[in-house]
């Protein structure tokens, strides 16, 4: 990738957490072009990762900040713009589900973990974009990025209750990338990434077998955290003005496939087994 894609740019990262993150590869590389930015995450988060480490590898520094929380919000923002003035990026990489931490079935959810779930993994977009609107803290041509994943268009067993969050989660960034867009010339997009070993992807019922599904079915194979980083960056430079409003699918191909040669030869298999039909 060139050099200094990002050079006297200026963000927010959410949702670093440890080295498995991908917001954690994201903030490498974008201290790597030349950015400048916050990170942020929620109190409790900031107890159990090492998100200080990053901030000192990329010489910046931590705003806690829960995004379900209007105030934090708020103060995160104008702290921003006091240090950088008008922000040319931001990056939205969140989401928790506590029915799939308590690995309860999607006919079987608890309501009050799934108004958590959309809270966490979807409405904090909202707020996160309605603030920053609310105090202009966006320069024109710039970009806002959430992390999706194509369980918003298609059944996968075990992501339950995360998927109507994806789902909702894409449609506020059609909805605020044409207000924001047509206002102030802000940018906003979701990248459907393949599954990620990440440290709340690794919560996911049944992550390795379809890690292992999906990079059979991908011509190209799955894509990688340090190559979703990279594919952010593109979106936050000067090289994708005039992408917005899109579902854009880092995934190596799966989302357009039915059946690959390498996942019929392994399902194939499982009829030479002694218990195959």
């Amino acid at each position: 990738m060139p050099n200094d894609l990002l050079k006297g740019k200026k963000g927010i990262i959410f949702g670093a957490l440890n080295e498995m993150s991908i917001a954690w590869k994201v903030a490498e590389k974008s201290y790597e072009q030349g950015a400048e930015f916050l990170l942020t995450n929620t109190p409790v988060s900031m107890r159990l990762g090492t998100i200080d480490e990053l901030a000192a590898k990329c010489n910046t520094e931590v705003i806690p900040a829960d995004a379900t929380s209007d105030e934090d919000l708020e103060n995160l923002v104008i702290k921003a713009v006091e240090k950088y003035g008008k922000l040319d990026f931001v990056l939205h990489s969140i989401g928790m589900s506590p029915n799939v931490r308590k690995k309860l079935t999607y006919d079987n959810l608890n309501y009050d973990f799934y108004h958590k779930t959309l809270d966490i993994s979807a409405l904090s977009f909202h707020k996160v974009i309605a603030i920053l609107k609310k105090h202009d803290a966006m320069k024109e041509w710039g970009s806002i990025v959430a992390l999706s994943y194509v369980a918003a268009q298609r059944t996968l067993y075990g992501y339950n209750d995360m998927a109507d969050a994806k789902a909702l989660l894409e449609s506020i960034a059609r909805s605020f990338g044409y207000i924001y867009g047509r206002e102030k010339k802000v940018r906003i997009n979701t990248i459907s990434q393949s599954p990620t070993l990440t440290t709340a992807g690794s919560g996911v019922k049944g992550i390795d077998g379809l890690m292992d599904f999906t990079d059979r079915m991908s011509p190209l194979g799955n894509a990688t955290a340090e190559e979703c980083a990279d594919y952010c960056i593109t979106l936050f430079s000067d090289l994708t003005k005039k992408v917005t409003m899109q579902n854009l699918y880092h995934d190596g191909g799966f989302s357009s496939m039915g059946m690959s040669l390498k996942a019929m030869t392994q399902y194939e298999k499982s009829f030479d087994s002694p218990d195959g039909d």
